[in-house]
């Protein structure tokens, strides 16, 4: 079969690298993909991943069998429905069902109305009433842009200060466009987050293995929100017991929620969770497409073929003989990002020692924001830049990999954080 994957970052990297070593797939295509990705794929980089007409003509002129949509955008603008429409088969939600990361309020009144375990909250498009609010709290609380903002549409605050900054910059100046027309200010939750998926046809769920991403910036969680700086799988905290209640208190529920709403969820529900003391998770957030970092380890862990499900989901026939059970040794992905990201940042930046680090079978360097230059190497094009990811028997030995081969790639203003995988190397987290 011939598999068309919708976007060119890091994510879409990682997934066409898994879904091209299939025996059942003959082919994989991109658009636009990237010139990483082409490596193995055919890519199209005029077609935006945005483009509905101009994917519908690639997939069918090239006989596509599924197209796998990676990025968000084209979810929330109902790319799916299209292809759907159009009698190709199509990984991800429809544009309704993916509001339950489009729109932070659609996500915490649906939660509400099926008791989904979250942090409490309150809705604001005007700026003054919120700001009055966040005074009224304390400003200990998160602010979120309510639209989609790349990941970085989030603020955590401890002062009301923080918290006025935050939605005057997201509200007033705008900082996320249109996404900050309105805000959802939350609880602050106290824990630690994990990252969880599930690949479900609206009815049948298969779950994939945890991961912990490391949001902020900088060290020790310190610093602004960005897309994420690295991730790691598997994640000691999720035991057993916590994963049941993963599943059986927000998982399912949200599966069953969407369907009895007459709009059944296809493709994969991400959960960003907080896990406390007790083991007790709750939503963060959801996103309707895989994780970037989180998408990187995962696919270097999984020894199953990922493409039977991608497919079974979007045909309405998840069959539980093809769900993943092979997980292999552990996986930590470092981000090697711009100087200056998550704001403004250079680019064009030229990379060195990307060599060095080709060949080691322990180590994937999957590009997030990279082109190649005329003299035929890789220079910088995003604020994330490359997701390097290493394999090990455990977290610790994965890291130490992934640092060593992060640490023989340069470029000008490169960035990164020294903490990744800190959690799992405390807890020598053996592999699930």
């Amino acid at each position: 079969m011939r598999v068309l994957v919708v976007g060119g970052g890091g994510r879409e990297h990682a997934l066409a690298w898994k879904i091209a070593s299939s025996p059942r797939v003959d082919a994989v295509l991109a658009a636009p993909g990237s010139d990483a990705i082409a490596a193995f794929a055919t890519c199209f980089p005029e077609i935006k991943a945005t483009d509905a007409d101009a994917l519908i003509q690639l997939a069918r002129s090239e006989n596509i069998g599924l197209v796998v949509i990676g990025p968000e955008d084209p979810l929330a603008a109902g790319l799916a429905d299209r292809l759907r429409d159009a009698d190709i088969p199509a990984f991800g939600p429809s544009a309704f069902a993916a509001q339950l990361e489009s729109s932070k309020s659609f996500a915490k009144r649906f939660m509400a109305r099926h008791g989904i375990p979250t942090a409490a909250f309150r809705e604001f498009s005007d700026l003054d009433e919120a700001r009055s609010y966040v005074r009224e709290i304390g400003g200990a609380c998160v602010v979120k842009a309510d639209g989609l903002a790349a990941g970085k549409g989030v603020a955590v605050c401890s002062t009301p200060d923080e918290a006025e900054r935050a939605l005057v910059e997201i509200m007033a100046d705008r900082r996320f466009g249109d996404a900050g027309s309105a805000v959802v200010v939350e609880e602050l939750l106290v824990g630690e987050e994990v990252s969880y998926y599930a690949i479900t046809d609206g009815e049948h769920i298969a779950t994939l293995a945890p991961a912990q991403d490391h949001k902020r910036a900088l060290d020790g969680d310190r610093g602004e929100n960005t897309g994420g700086m690295g991730a790691y799988s598997p994640v000691a905290l999720v035991t057993e017991a916590v994963e049941r209640s993963i599943v059986s208190e927000i998982v399912e529920p949200t599966v069953r929620g969407m369907a009895a709403e007459g709009h059944p969820f296809s493709g994969v529900l991400y959960v960003g969770l907080m896990v406390d003391a007790d083991g007790a998770p709750r939503v963060v957030e959801f996103n309707v497409r895989f994780g970037d970092p989180e998408t990187q380890p995962l696919m270097v862990r999984m020894e199953d073929d990922l493409f039977p499900i991608l497919y079974g989901a979007a045909r309405g026939k998840l069959d539980p003989a093809d769900f993943p059970t092979r997980w292999g040794q552990a996986a930590v992905c470092v981000v090697l990002a711009s100087g200056g990201y998550p704001r403004d940042y250079e680019k064009g930046v030229p990379i060195e020692g990307l060599a060095e680090v080709e060949g080691d079978p322990d180590v994937v360097v999957f590009h997030a924001g990279t082109k190649r230059g005329a003299d035929g190497g890789f220079a910088t094009a995003g604020g994330r830049v490359l997701g390097v990811t290493a394999r090990g028997r455990d977290v610790a030995e994965a890291a130490a990999r992934a640092y060593a081969a992060a640490d023989r790639i340069r470029f000008r203003g490169m960035q990164l954080r020294r903490d990744i995988a800190a959690a799992g190397l405390a807890s020598r987290c053996p592999t699930q």
